[in-house]
Order: C-alpha cells, then structure tokens, then sequence
C-alpha cells in the first residue's frame, strides 16, 4: 500500500528541515571556529576581541593554509609581538638574537610546531610564554597565527613626529639652582617597572622606595648624565624621560618618543662638552637622533640603514643597540646590531656630522667599559664574539671568540691575581663566563685573550 501524499510531504519536510538544522548548525561551528575560541571578557584583562566579531571566512588576498585573523586580532598580536618578541627577532622579523621569523620560514614550521615553541620555549634562549604564564592559550593561538602571516612593515619617524611629541613640562629657566631635596642622590637605585611603565628611585643605604615615576613602556636603560644631576630613561616604545634629581620630589622635566622602539639613551661625557647633548638609537626606525642635553628638542636624524660588514649585503633594518659616551673625544660610540658597525659619532659640529666607522662584527648587542674607560668591549652576541674598540684610537683592537651569545650587560671589571685587571661576560646560550684580560701594558701576554 502506497503511503499518502500528505504522510510523504510530512516526511520529507522533517527530514528536510533536520538536514537544514545540521547545516546550519555546522555554518554555525565553522563561522564561530574562524572567529577564534577566545571568549571576550574584559573584566579578566582579554584581548578585546571574541564571538561578537565578525571575520569573513574567505578574505580577499587570502593565502591557502595560512590562518585568517581580523583586524582586531591581527592589532592585538601586533602590540604583543611588540612587547614580548620583537627585541630578539626583530622588528621585520629577521631575527638577531631570536631566530628569523619570516612567513617562509615559519610556513614550513607550520601552526602547532609554533604553538608548542610559544609554549614551551627552547633550551638557546627562546623563553616558555607559555609554561610561565606569561601568554594564556588564547594568546599563543593568536601569535601563532600572526607569525605566519606577511610581515607588517611600521611607519617611518622623522623630525615632525618627533617634534610633535616633544614636551618641556619644567623649562630650564624655572628649574631649581641648587638641589631641593635631602636624597642621597649618589646612592640611587633607578629599577625599571617593566609593564607598568615606570621606574622606581630606591634608596641604596635604607631600600626605601623613595618615588615612583611614569615613564615609557618596558624601560630599557636608566642613565645619569655627566653631571649626575639627571636621569634619562628610555621605554622599549622609544619614549625618552629626562628627570631633574634636584626637584622636590625628582619629576620629568622633558619627554620626548624618538621611534616606535629602542633600547639605548645616552648624554655627552667629554670634558667641555658635559650634557650637551643627549642621544637616543631605536630599533625602528633603525636611526639615532642626537638632542639638546637640557631639553631633549631633537637636533640631527641619522640613518642607519646599510651594508653588512663581511658580506657587503644590504641591510634594510639595522638596529641600533648599545650607545656610550666617549671620555677620550668628544664622541658617542654607536654600536649598529646587524651590520656589524661601532660608529664613533663627533658631535662638536652637527651641520656637518662627521662619523668613523670601525668594522667589527654582526648582531653588536650590549657592552661596557674596561676599567680604564678607553676600551669598550661590545657583545656581537649572534656572532659568538667579543669586539674590542680603542676609544682613545678609533680602531678595532680584537674579535675574541667567546662562548654562545655573549650577553654582558656591561660587563664586570675586577682585578685578578693572576691576569691582572680584567673584564667577564656572561652567555645566554650556556651557563660559562668568560673572563677576559684588559691590560696591555703590565700584562701584554694576557690582554684581549678569554
């Protein structure tokens, strides 16, 4: 017996709209799988992104096997990069101390290969974000996602940018002639407050906090200046504080952002030429500006873009890194991280700038003084190497091969019984320190050897 028409129109409509339900239902995973799993709950500090964004599933311009992310995802892993990975791999993600970073690269690597890097780190260097806490799953999914994307190239920062950010909350005229306040300002302590974007001036004797002071992000270096009357201070975002000692309490006199990021601030040492000038090198744009001492209004750009030392390639991103001042002319010794180059800046006529620049090896980093303060002993930490510079000369003393990454700091200066005064250099890629002997003159068969 057939069945009725109306019981087979029951039946196909049933079992038409369970098919529509599942496909829906399925749309619905899928749309929500491409919006991400994030669950957008501000009040638990989230990334301002969740289910209530709408990301098309086929972007235009789209790359087959490379994960879609919006534009809110994509600002989010921009600022996190920023913050947590952009110093070791740079900027155009071409590495340095961190591996390089490029889509072609990182494509092969593949998602969950970076996901676990991300999470758990490795034994050179690479930190565990995730196994310490500092990343959530839903932040590794993210910068997993963005290092297979094309890399974002940041704006350029000339003078207009600088000089609009420029500010003289104190002018020099009503600044105090004598020093206000009974701070032991020989005894300072100045120690970063990194996420909060701060520093903290503690007292050396008692440990007493004695202020707290709004700075740029994550500063990097806090440095006295000739007179040891100021404090420059300069944020991994390029923002540069200069803070008068002698107020009651120490405040901000100056501020000023130099770039998108940096990592060194220095002020003018030479006898007749003491605080000057100020200078600022960023890792973006890869420039150093040279500025009013008491002031920080920006005077003289200088690009550091070029070729690399050895291979004679062009660079398009080479940081500057370490900056000294010179006590043997009136000087900044500017160390350039991928080409390799220490720059020894004359500043006594910035209209016509003249430079020398000394060869010595690529990825310069961090370094510091010999005892003396003639010789500057400047980390090439992806280069394994220590670079030794005649300050006094302006030439390249040695290459000394070291241990894994070299990462001093500015090093230690002490005196040994043996190899008489020398200088030590922890490494990021082991657990040696390398002491290596400074003195020429009374010990020849030691100097500049580990």
């Amino acid at each position: 017996m057939s069945k009725s028409p109306s019981v087979s129109l029951r039946h196909a409509i049933t079992l038409g709209g369970l098919v529509a339900t599942l496909i829906i239902l399925f749309l619905s995973s899928v749309f929500v799988f491409a919006q991400g799993k994030h669950q957008e709950d501000h009040s638990k500090g989230q990334l301002p992104f969740g289910p209530s964004e709408s990301i098309p599933l086929d972007q235009p311009g789209a790359i087959a096997g490379v994960p879609v992310m919006s534009a809110k995802e994509f600002t989010a892993a921009k600022a996190i990069y920023f913050q947590r990975c952009a110093g070791c791999h740079g900027v155009l993600r071409k590495g340095a101390t961190g591996k390089p970073l490029t889509p072609k690269l990182t494509r092969e690597l593949g998602y969950e290969h970076l996901v676990n890097f991300i999470t758990y780190g490795s034994p050179a260097g690479m930190p565990s974000w995730g196994t310490s806490g500092e990343l959530n799953e839903d932040q590794i999914d993210l910068m997993a996602r963005f290092v297979l994307q094309d890399i974002p190239t940041p704006p350029e920062f000339g003078l207009a940018q600088m000089k609009a950010s420029w500010k003289v909350h104190v002018p020099v005229s009503e600044r105090p002639t004598r020093k206000m306040n009974d701070w032991d300002i020989d005894n300072l302590f100045s120690v970063t407050l990194r996420d909060s974007g701060e520093i903290a001036l503690i007292d050396g004797k008692t440990y007493e906090i004695k202020s707290i002071i709004k700075t740029g992000y994550a500063v990097h270096i806090s440095r006295m200046s000739a007179s040891g009357r100021y404090l420059f201070t300069t944020g991994r975002d390029a923002k540069i504080n200069l803070i008068d000692l002698w107020m009651n309490p120490p405040a901000t006199v100056a501020e000023i952002d130099t770039g998108i990021e940096a990592r060194s601030v220095e002020t003018s040492k030479f006898a007749g030429w003491e605080d000057k000038y100020a200078i600022s090198g960023t890792y973006w744009p890869p420039q150093f500006v040279i500025m009013d001492g008491a002031t920080l209004e920006p005077l003289k750009i200088v690009g550091t873009r070029g070729m690399v030392v050895g291979t004679q390639e062009y660079h398009p991103e080479p940081r500057v890194a370490a900056i000294v001042a010179s006590h043997y002319r009136p000087e900044f010794v500017v160390n350039v991280k991928e080409t390799g180059k220490v720059l020894m800046v004359d500043y006594t006529d910035l209209k016509n700038l003249k430079i020398t620049e000394i060869e010595a090896a690529p990825f310069l980093h961090d370094g510091g003084f010999d005892a003396t303060g003639r010789y500057f002993m400047v980390a090439a930490n992806a280069s394994n190497k220590i670079a030794v510079v005649d300050t006094k000369e302006n030439k390249l003393v040695q290459l000394i091969e070291t241990g894994p990454t070299p990462h001093p700091g500015r090093g230690a200066n002490f005196v040994d019984k043996e190899f008489g005064p020398v200088w030590a250099t922890s490494h990021l890629g082991d657990e040696t320190v390398a002491i290596i002997g400074t003195d020429p003159v009374k010990h020849p068969q030691h100097a500049w050897k580990v």
